[in-house]
């Protein structure tokens, strides 16, 4: 059966599609790098203007933590909502406004060619707020009736980890509120996520004691610590990589469990100076089946135990081992075969399955994502949550990202139905 709003939602969609570039043109023209989080504000008015505008009234929440300093050159942060319907069961269309650095200035100066719009956020995810404002526009002017309605979540600072977005938000239960179900844009090329690693990313800081080479002897050498930690911690990667997940991933490789020792490394001082200080970095990515907190444990032990000295130093005199969490966030998953997920798949290949390229019967793959998602947060609260976004990951955050204009107007489309079958009670 054919949805009868099919055709007035794509044809509201398709009378949009000027506005709908030039949303995204404008949009990418904001510099909201992060780190270290820049232009927030300005991209609170521009979201708040267009929600005025479609006559949806914006709800602005204040990031700040009482009693804390903004860090670094970081700015204030904001978040964004906007309701379509009355309040009970919501879907939320959930996405983030800020964006990893550029390579150049010139990514802030969008191009378009051959109906792709290039630039630092198009795929990454500025269009995907675009296609969820529009969506949600859509139903509005084809007057759907919802039994529930339909929450717009705009968050910055998920580029690092959304302590200040997303994480704040939920700590205020804020987030997903009422939700039944959500969707975010993330550029996943053609699948749908229905999962994501957890990640647990540490700086690793090894206290030595400088001393000039004649004297090298009444030193400690961090970097000879360091290489010691880091030999035992090579040992432990080829354990946690052994482990694969059983979620649906491609390609084959990507099924192992993830061990990045030394993403950044610094120490010293000069070349004939004992280091007093050695630095580095590890990534820890979980997936589904794996513990957060028994991962932590294991990690941990291996840091902290016996702390490693300088290979010439006796062991009286050790190396002090500090640690700072960077990044801690538990991996999470929801039912590839669930209502809510076979709503989205039906849609998907209702719209698509013209397009060039895809199979008549078009049906997206579920798969685990390989990184971090914000799904989790609503995920933890069995809220049945999904990525599914026009653009490609393998360009997200290069010097050449880049959105096919046409497939964002097509999965504008897939989020107003899919909305529109969750909260229509149709059973589908």
């Amino acid at each position: 059966m054919v949805d009868p709003l099919l055709k007035p939602l794509a044809s509201a969609i398709q009378k949009d599609a000027a506005e709908l570039e030039n949303f995204i043109f404008e949009f990418v023209k904001i510099p909201s790098e992060n780190p270290p989080g820049m232009h927030y504000r300005t991209c609170c008015d521009f979201l708040c203007s267009y929600l005025a505008k479609f006559g949806l009234e914006p709800i602005v929440h204040s990031l700040q933590i009482s009693g804390t300093k903004v860090p670094g050159n970081a700015e204030p942060a904001f978040a964004i909502q906007a309701f379509l319907g009355t309040e009970g069961p919501t879907v939320y269309f959930h996405g983030h406004y800020d964006v990893v650095p550029a390579s150049e200035s010139s990514q802030f100066d969008p191009v378009v060619k051959n109906g792709n719009m290039f630039g630092r956020g198009t795929a990454d995810m500025k269009a995907g707020l675009g296609l969820m404002l529009f969506a949600v526009k859509a139903l509005k002017e084809c007057g759907a009736r919802l039994q529930g309605r339909i929450g717009l979540t705009f968050v910055p600072d998920e580029e690092t980890g959304g302590a200040r977005g997303s994480n704040l938000l939920s700590q205020q239960g804020i987030l997903g509120k009422h939700g039944i179900a959500m969707f975010t844009a993330e550029p996943t090329g053609g699948v749908v996520w229905n999962g994501s690693r957890g990640a647990l990313s540490l700086q690793i800081t090894v206290g030595g004691k400088a001393f000039h080479v004649g004297h090298h002897y009444k030193g400690i050498n961090a970097f000879e610590a360091m290489v010691e930690l880091s030999n035992r911690l090579l040992q432990h990667k080829i354990k946690v990589e052994a482990r694969l997940t059983g979620y649906a991933i491609t390609p084959e490789a990507a099924r192992s469990s993830v061990m990045l020792i030394g993403g950044t490394v610094a120490g010293g001082s000069n070349f004939n100076v004992v280091p007093d200080r050695c630095t580095f970095t590890i990534d820890r990515r979980i997936n589904p089946e794996e513990s957060l907190e028994i991962e932590e444990e294991e990690l941990m032990k291996i840091i902290k135990h016996a702390p490693p000295s300088g290979a010439s130093l006796p062991a009286s005199v050790p190396a002090s081992v500090e640690v700072e969490v960077l990044q801690r966030a538990p991996s999470s998953a929801s039912d590839a075969h669930s209502a809510i997920a076979r709503k989205l798949a039906r849609n998907a290949a209702l719209v698509l399955k013209e397009e060039p390229g895809f199979e008549p019967r078009f049906d997206p793959r579920f798969e685990l994502c390989p990184g971090l998602l914000e799904t989790r947060f609503y995920a933890q609260q069995h809220i049945p949550a999904f990525a599914y976004g026009p653009g490609l990951l393998s360009v997200a955050h290069g010097p050449n990202e880049f959105v096919n204009l046409k497939t964002t107007r097509d999965f504008a489309l897939i989020y107003a139905l899919t909305a529109y079958d969750i909260l229509s009670g149709s059973e589908n």
